[in-house]
């Protein structure tokens, strides 16, 4: 059977799409297999299945909803954008990406034009000089907003007015352009202090029919139809019709998507999210309001394995919903689930490696892994999420 294949002119240099040549059931069998591997021990220490993998429908293509680009300046002014070569900090032009929002990269290249013509320059990373660091473009495939982030090198942005009218004549779809401020020397492209230049200063966006606010800096899942697959399935695994008022633990919830999620899809549900960043905390409660459902969501702002820790222990809770970062939960915090002995656990993990260590210390703190599926949030990589059901023996 033939299956179909892409191709994309900077795939060799770029190294994002590692597996774009690889047919997509395949790289789908390949990914199931490698959580199989991952998972062997605590998939076979009480018999657990793996489900099959949920995979995109159709074409795997302009699933992204987030896009970045940085800035480096060229020679007679130039303000050169595009992907860094893979394992280098050298740009590699690109016009268009097969796998982002197809609004991205026009927008990011007539920013760049915009700047030349402005003379704003780009920054220098070697010598920390310049203006403008990179780009970011958020969309939402729901609403079809679009927001632009300019991150630049310090508060100042010289002619900054007249680079927004240029970027929205050229561009007119963008909704909102906000400036983000990172004067550091680091890798991370994106600073603390934002400034609105046009605008709202957010997005929204729409998940399991619940309306999600999106700012500069905030945590968001990239693959919106794959989302709504993710987070369906932690809905399902929660078990939360098996209450009448099932009280929820969303560790490490962002801008609480969630726990927002499983609040309106079931009407007696009482959710507690925690997360240790304070401006997610804040849209948190701002998406719970405008969902309808602020009165049975808190959000609290603290680290989670503290939060468990102290607060935590006073809390009487049904099923606790976790999606930490790829470094997985920790010992105290997984210790402190064992102790408040809800009925089920969901745990949402982007990492099989940590996931598996993570099973084990909940396996040995009396519960039993029921089920494991992997979900394809990433199209041509290597990298898959995990959604785990368990439950109290």
């Amino acid at each position: 059977m033939g299956y179909r294949t892409w191709t994309c002119p900077v795939a060799r240099e770029c190294g994002g799409c590692e597996w774009l040549a690889v047919p997509y059931p395949i790289q789908l069998s390949r990914k199931r297999d490698a959580v199989a591997e991952a998972l062997a021990a605590p998939l076979a220490r009480e018999g657990a299945e793996l489900l099959p993998i949920a995979g995109m429908g159709g074409d795997p293509v302009a699933f992204r909803n987030k896009a970045a680009s940085p800035f480096a300046p060229g020679r007679g002014g130039r303000v050169r954008c595009g992907f860094y070569r893979r394992g280098t900090h050298r740009i590699v032009a690109c016009d268009a990406c097969l796998v982002e929002d197809e609004r991205a990269r026009p927008l990011i290249s007539a920013v760049a034009r915009a700047a030349e013509r402005l003379r704003i320059p780009a920054y220098d990373e070697d010598r920390g000089t310049g203006v403008l660091r990179h780009a970011v473009v958020r969309s939402s495939r729901a609403t079809g907003e679009l927001m632009l982030v300019l991150v630049t090198n310090g508060d100042a942005l010289p002619r900054g007015r007249r680079l927004v009218e240029a970027v929205l004549e050229a561009c007119p779809e963008v909704t909102t352009v906000v400036q983000n401020v990172n004067e550091r020397r680091t890798n991370a492209i994106l600073g603390a202090r934002c400034r609105t230049l046009h605008g709202p200063g957010t997005i929204r966006d729409v998940l399991l029919g619940c309306t999600f606010e999106i700012g500069p800096t905030s945590f968001y899942q990239t693959n919106h139809d794959q989302t709504e697959v993710l987070y369906r399935l932690a809905i399902e695994a929660a078990r939360l019709g098996e209450g009448e008022a099932p009280r929820v633990l969303d560790a490490y919830c962002g801008t609480g998507t969630i726990g927002v999620c499983c609040a309106a899809s079931c009407v007696g549900a009482r959710v507690t999210g925690v997360e240790r960043v304070a401006g997610a905390v804040a849209c948190a409660r701002r998406n719970a309001e405008a969902n309808g459902v602020a009165g049975r969501c808190r959000f609290v702002a603290g680290d989670a394995t503290r939060w468990m820790g102290g607060e935590g222990t006073r809390e009487e809770l049904d099923v606790v919903v976790l999606d930490p970062p790829r470094a997985g939960s920790t010992r105290a915090f997984l210790a402190g689930v064992v102790a408040a002995a809800p009925r089920r656990v969901v745990y949402v993990s982007c990492n099989p490696a940590t996931l598996a260590r993570d099973l084990v210390r909940l396996q040995d703190g009396g519960y039993r892994l029921e089920t494991a599926q992997p979900v394809d949030m990433f199209p041509h990589t290597r990298h898959a999420e995990v959604v785990c059901a368990l439950s109290a023996r």
